[in-house]
């Protein structure tokens, strides 16, 4: 199947490493360019002209594109880039919403989540009010969030680590509607002393920091 332009854009933003980059590298009239799958698995954030696979450099070029200029990234040696997700926290009347993932989904098919997603290069609140209306229809304030709960987990050894951060909603417009059904099937308010047995264990334990009074998890360290 051939990429969409905007799944392309994402896929070279993630080679690129630079969101500013994409209006000089792919320009709305620019020439058709199509990845294969080997070329964007596992990407790494770097400017166009330290891209090492030969075929996408090739194709790039092909299309007219030409080189950026180069960001040098300025991560002090020794440290480990992190994976920041951003999740909502929206109770009424003593339940706290929650979707069940599709079947397929790669992590956690069937569970039940809250709505959540990955922060692309924007603010952490900025992303979950881009999320919540993609995924939900939801409309929210930054103004409105709250952080109450963050959880600092490593899935397995050699697994990127993440941030995981739980915003409260004081307040928002509409409801959960199912815009992305290949993500999520169904959207259900829960009580939150009764939560499913089948709900991503991380999201269990924040919820459950967050009735403690707890501001802050780790999960998946070896001390």
């Amino acid at each position: 199947m051939r990429p969409s332009r905007d799944h392309l854009r994402s896929t070279v933003r993630e080679h690129l490493g630079e969101r500013d980059a994409l209006s000089e590298v792919l320009d709305p009239d620019s020439p058709g360019l199509v990845l294969q799958e080997e070329e964007v698995s596992g990407a790494v954030r770097l400017p166009q002209d330290e891209v090492r696979s030969p075929t996408l450099r090739a194709k790039l070029l092909d299309a007219g594109h030409r080189p950026v200029k180069t960001v040098t990234a300025t991560v002090p040696p020794g440290t480990e880039p992190h994976i920041v997700g951003v999740h909502l926290v929206l109770e009424q009347d003593g339940r706290v919403l929650l979707g069940r993932r599709h079947p397929d989904s790669a992590y956690a098919g069937g569970m039940w989540h809250v709505l959540a997603g990955h922060c692309e290069y924007e603010a952490a609140t900025a992303c979950l009010v881009r999320e919540a209306h993609e995924e939900a229809g939801l409309v929210l304030g930054a103004d409105d969030l709250t952080l109450v709960h963050t959880v600092h987990a490593v899935d397995r050894p050699g697994a990127p680590p993440r941030i995981q951060l739980f915003f409260h909603a004081r307040a928002w417009e509409g409801t959960p509607e199912l815009r992305e059904p290949d993500k999520t099937v169904a959207w259900q308010y829960w009580d939150i002393d009764d939560l499913p047995d089948a709900i991503v264990p991380y999201t269990r334990t924040a919820i459950e920091g967050i009735r403690a009074g707890r501001p802050y998890t780790e999960m998946g360290w070896s001390r």
